[in-house]
């Protein structure tokens, strides 16, 4: 499980490297080592495609990099990074609903599918079986789970990246917990 970054000296570090011409190169690359697999698996467990979790951490960072300057520093530079990637991710998956349709007697079955089918996925029935539970969680819910159990975000961070109440995020993730182990029950 890759653990959230908490190290705020470092990433004023790379703030300054950012937004200083001088070394704004340097201080991307770092961002992009630092963050890059980070980011990833936070994107890919939204949009759950090995190819469009690379195209939206893309764009990522095409948008930090433009933006790097209007960063004001009132938030830290990891949750501003999140809300871009949670926007980003967000935006690729109301574009994909657009355009397909799931099936509604089995909305798990494409979720099973894709991740089956995904050269990139190594994970067992279980995991399959808990990632389709989470995709039947309305969207909000879904956010909020992953960030708190595989990120590991304390409710607070969770707050700064996704911009509502602490005590609306810990309800959300009370119902997501309950409704994944009734599908989970359910499914046995």
């Amino acid at each position: 499980m890759i653990k959230t970054p908490r190290n705020t000296e470092n990433d004023q570090q790379l703030t300054n490297l950012l937004k200083n011409s001088a070394t704004v190169n340097e201080g991307f690359r770092l961002l992009i080592e630092q963050y890059k697999e980070r980011l990833y698996w936070h994107i890919r467990r939204l949009v759950n495609n090995h190819e469009d979790t690379n195209d939206v951490l893309q764009n990522v960072f095409v948008k930090v990099y433009k933006n790097i300057k209007n960063f004001k520093g009132t938030s830290k530079l990891y949750t501003w990074l999140y809300r871009i990637a949670t926007n980003e991710a967000i935006t690729l998956i109301n574009k994909n609903k657009k355009r397909t349709t799931e099936d509604i007697d089995d909305p798990d079955h494409g979720v099973a599918a894709a991740l089956s089918a995904d050269p990139y996925f190594d994970g067992d029935e279980i995991v399959l079986k808990l990632k389709a539970a989470i995709e039947q969680l309305p969207e909000k819910q879904k956010l909020v789970f992953n960030m708190r159990y595989y990120d590991e975000f304390t409710y607070k961070e969770i707050s700064e990246i996704l911009e509502t109440s602490v005590g609306g995020l810990k309800a959300s993730y009370h119902h997501a917990v309950k409704k994944i182990e009734a599908i989970l029950i359910e499914k046995e």
